[in-house]
């Protein structure tokens, strides 16, 4: 016997020639779609036998639909940032729990003077994903105006509040070890220690496998990537390196720019010294050579906090406080074995 073939919402639009995003705030009885369109699009649907997922969430009149993903504008520069690449794949998590992304950014002004969000004064959305770090007097004033938020890439030490961060301690951790491993004993971290509390966690991963194997390590030995607000800063070398076999960048953007300005030097990568990022996320050009890193899968990252946000704003049960993404370490040819 023949199974009938599962009717999607891409089928729909096609014999319309409409978006799905159409489609899906047609059948779901959102806003931005006409009357007479949606009628068309349900009577359709339902000559086509399309089901609604038992598991999906409709909204009542008094929601919106819609999630606020608000970013501090220091970390956003459009494809070319690991935060734009994250919130595709939140827009695309939020759309599977048929919720819809709104992206705002929050200008250093905003940060300073404690602005709500326009997204969520004009209540244009349920809840919010503050991707990026931000102040915690900015926190403290997103909470006296809504509880239904979620902190990515970045907590607080307030417990009370939901947050999704990669495992940025035990990897970079494993990932040092694994360099010493290979021989190197002069390593450098690079990244600014006050700036993230991410970088932070990196740092303190890179420090615990260094004290491990007895090799020096300290605080002031940190090559700054940035200034405190994350404005990027050019990176500022040691003389002749300083005996230095592989710098430990903080994330892949930071290596990146590190490995251009050793190319000005005329110092190679790998051959002179190593150089290893975090993310697995920079598409280098064809002719740079494969950046050895720590991959997070963003999707599991995406799928967390969407998953989170949503259940806050349905008023599901879910488990609160920090939840953290772990990754694995990716050995590629900017990370030479030495003898």
């Amino acid at each position: 016997m023949i199974q009938k073939k599962k009717v999607r919402l891409s089928d729909i639009a096609d014999r319309l020639n409409i978006s799905t995003v159409t489609v899906s705030k047609a059948l779901a009885d959102k806003e931005g779609v006409g009357d007479d369109l949606r009628q068309e699009i349900k009577d359709l649907a339902a000559e086509m036998g399309y089901k609604i997922k038992k598991n999906s969430i409709t909204h009542s009149s008094s929601t919106t639909g819609n999630i606020g993903i608000i970013i501090p504008n220091g970390y956003f520069l459009a494809e070319s940032s690991y935060y734009w690449f994250l919130f595709n794949h939140l827009t695309k998590a939020l759309l599977k729990r048929n919720f819809y992304a709104i992206l705002e950014l929050i200008s250093p002004e905003d940060e300073a003077n404690l602005s709500i969000p326009h997204l969520l004064q004009d209540k244009k959305v349920d809840g919010l994903i503050m991707l990026g770090e931000t102040s915690t007097a900015y926190i403290e004033n997103i909470e006296k105006y809504t509880k239904n938020f979620v902190l990515l890439d970045f907590y607080t030490n307030n417990t009370n509040l939901d947050s999704v961060c990669d495992d940025n301690f035990f990897c970079t951790y494993i990932l040092t070890n694994q360099i010493i491993a290979m021989g190197h004993k002069k390593l450098a971290f690079v990244g600014n220690f006050n700036s993230t509390t991410s970088i932070k966690d990196r740092f303190m991963g890179f420090q615990k496998a260094m004290l491990e194997h007895n090799l020096p390590c300290e605080l002031s030995s940190i090559i700054p990537d940035r200034e405190d607000g994350d404005t990027i800063i050019k990176i500022n070398l040691p003389d002749n390196l300083n005996g230095i076999t592989c710098f430990v960048c903080n994330c892949d953007e930071t290596a990146a720019a590190l490995i251009a300005r050793l190319t000005e030097k005329g110092i190679k990568v790998p051959e002179d010294v190593s150089v290893t990022g975090f993310d697995d996320f920079y598409f280098f050009n064809k002719s740079s050579i494969p950046l050895a890193t720590v991959y997070i899968n963003p999707e599991d990252t995406a799928d967390i906090a969407s998953e989170l946000i949503v259940k806050k704003v349905t008023g599901q049960p879910y488990i609160k406080g920090r939840h953290v993404v772990t990754g694995t370490v990716m050995i590629r040819d900017s990370l030479k074995k030495l003898n």
